[in-house]
């Protein structure tokens, strides 16, 4: 989200990482802000194994089931551009309080849904909840914690969460959904909300951009049209398959609405999106790489969710565990990752990271029906967290740092909206390979063989585009 006009800065050098000490208040300040961020990273897996027992309690059928997934990925990775420009112009603080009291309520309805509209209307108010609440926590904490050390060990600590979350909700949603039912998940996300709203107004510091341009209501409706358009087309032929007309017509519709935000962006005045900053070869190659990590990682555990349960006949806790294993090994990896950027740069970390987390995928391919093969998925898997757990925060760290705190929306934004847009279609592109053929074996070594060619492919693209930088 850019200012009228945007400050010219210079290329960010990567600095050490030291020993800092953050204040009481700050700590304060950084836990209510990760809080909210696990918790909508923990939104996207919870429901996932309580999705049959769901479809029996709502009445909704196999094909419906799709949308208690899809009505929340499209309005946050709809509205996530246009949430964060919102909280530069009228205050992030006050769009971050709006978000998360959406949310909770949200998933609050959820939780005591009585038929399928109902409870849809609920995931749906929960994902515009989200795309106010990302944008707007990952400004206010670039804002609160000034570039370098401070900074560097506040995104280590929102990213390592940020992992996390994605995996405790896969371990959560099977012991919740076991023990009280598939409505727990939706009171878990609730009770979060609850915990953390008390806490921000008055820990929370408003921040905002110094002037106050109008918004760009063209470019609003065109990013955000075509966002939807496209994320429904990607989600929908996860399920259906890419020769539906309606996935044909939204795809269409959303490249070409794009492309229309493109040409408004370049004329307006005050444009939601900085073209000049796009064309930063830090923001635009750091931004591919949290594209490729998070895309492909998220369909990576999609194959393996389905090839533990369905190949290697494990319970949906066990299979949990496994990736409980994953998210340990992810903490560690957000400790220790501040402290490699730190000696090797966050440049050259997101390009050693891509390709640590490529190699370790291709490592999947000799996966099998035997029993043995759950270590190799264990070992693998866990691994390869930690490589992408380093892309994701050398990777926000190159696309932030240097950039004004004015810019500083524009700059998160993007972060963001990478993460939750390439969250929404890493399994429709390439997770849906592993469901649409017979020989459910050979559709995982299939998805598994993609992704590891992408990453390595995208690590060296990434190497040379950011030694130019």
């Amino acid at each position: 989200m850019a200012i009228d006009t945007p400050v010219p800065v210079t290329p960010p050098t990567d600095l050490p990482v030291g020993p800092v000490r953050l204040s009481a208040r700050d700590r304060l300040v950084l836990f209510v802000l990760c809080a909210a961020q696990f918790m909508v990273a923990l939104d996207f897996s919870v429901l996932n194994v309580a999705l049959p027992e769901l479809g029996t309690g709502l009445g909704m059928s196999r094909t419906a089931l799709q949308w208690a997934v899809t009505a929340f990925a499209l309005p946050s990775g709809g509205f996530l551009l246009l949430s964060g420009r919102a909280g530069d112009l009228f205050g992030r603080r006050r769009l971050f309080l709006t978000g998360l009291t959406l949310f909770g309520a949200a998933s609050l309805l959820a939780a005591l849904a009585w038929d399928p509209a109902s409870f849809l209307t609920g995931r749906a108010l929960q994902g515009l909840g989200a795309a106010a609440i990302v944008p707007t926590g990952m400004s206010l904490l670039t804002t609160t914690f000034p570039e370098g050390p401070a900074r560097d060990r506040a995104l280590g600590i929102s990213g390592t969460l940020l992992s996390l979350g994605f995996t405790t909700g896969m371990i959560a949603g099977g012991a919740l959904t076991d023990a009280f039912g598939w409505r727990s998940t939706m009171a878990l996300l609730a009770v979060f909300a609850l915990i953390v709203l008390p806490l921000a107004p008055g820990l929370l510091p408003e921040s905002r951009t110094p002037e106050c341009p109008r918004l760009d209501v063209p470019g609003a409706v065109t990013v955000t049209a075509g966002l939807l358009a496209l994320i429904y087309a990607l989600s929908t032929a996860a399920a259906r398959g890419f020769g539906r007309a309606d996935v044909l017509t939204a795809l269409v519709a959303g490249l070409a609405l794009l492309t229309a935000f493109g040409v408004i962006e370049s004329r307006t005045a005050a444009p939601l999106v900085s073209l000049p900053m796009l064309r930063r070869r830090t923001v635009a190659w750091g931004n591919l790489g949290g594209l490729v990590t998070f895309s492909m990682m998220s369909a990576v555990v999609f194959a393996l969710t389905l090839y533990l349960q369905e190949v290697l006949r494990l319970s949906a806790f066990e299979t949990g565990l496994v990736f409980g294993v994953q998210g340990v090994l992810s903490a560690v990896a957000g400790v220790l990752a501040p402290r490699v950027i730190g000696r090797f740069g966050a440049r050259r970390t997101l390009a050693g990271s891509l390709t640590g987390q490529g190699l370790l995928t291709a490592a999947l391919l000799p996966l099998s029906a035997g029993g043995w093969s759950v270590w190799l998925a264990v070992t693998a898997v866990s691994l390869a967290s930690m490589c992408h757990l380093g892309a994701i925060i050398s990777y926000g760290l190159t696309v932030t740092s240097g950039v004004a705190d004015g810019e500083q929306g524009l700059a998160t934004g993007l972060v963001t909206s990478t993460q939750q847009v390439s969250l929404t279609v890493g399994v429709p592109l390439l997770g849906v390979l592993a469901t649409t053929t017979d020989d459910l074996l050979a559709g995982v070594h299939t998805v598994t063989g993609l992704s590891a060619a992408i990453v390595l492919g995208a690590a060296a693209l990434i190497a040379l585009g950011l030694r130019r930088a």
